[in-house]
């Protein structure tokens, strides 16, 4: 009677060993990270903190219409407020603290303007949200 000689991987025992092979392969090799000599293991971060609460509105305006009132000032913008990313409430307090800046500079120079803008726009702005601030209206 002959044998029957098997190849490799025929066969019941063949497939039941190449399964296993598979198997472990995959079970080993996915989901490991590749060795690169960087720390690659992964970690859940930290609980985040509560951000900051916002700024108020009144501040926000402060910051934004001092900041563009010494560039106009300093003639180093054209003064269209749309492209400042002001309201027109904004605009007009910039106005009147530009003009006032303006004489404030020629009387006592430019350190006596400044201070001058960071208090009126300061006052400016607490007065008109004080009043209601913007509008309905993306101009207002």
């Amino acid at each position: 009677m002959a044998t029957r000689r098997l190849r490799p991987g025929t066969g019941r025992l063949g497939a039941a060993l190449l399964a296993g092979a598979l198997a472990g392969v995959l079970a080993t090799g996915c989901g490991a990270p590749a060795a690169t000599g960087a720390d690659d293991t992964h970690t859940t971060p930290p609980p985040a903190t509560s951000p900051a609460p916002p700024a108020p509105p009144e501040d926000l305006c402060t910051r934004v219409v001092a900041h563009w009132s010494r560039e106009v000032l300093d003639g180093t913008t054209y003064g269209d407020y749309q492209s400042m990313g002001l309201s027109n409430g904004q605009y007009e307090i910039l106005r009147d603290v530009v003009d006032e800046a303006r004489a404030e500079k020629g009387r006592a120079g430019a350190a006596a303007a400044d201070a001058l803008i960071d208090r009126r726009a300061r006052e400016g702005c607490v007065a008109w949200y004080r009043s209601g601030g913007p509008g309905e209206g993306p101009w207002q």
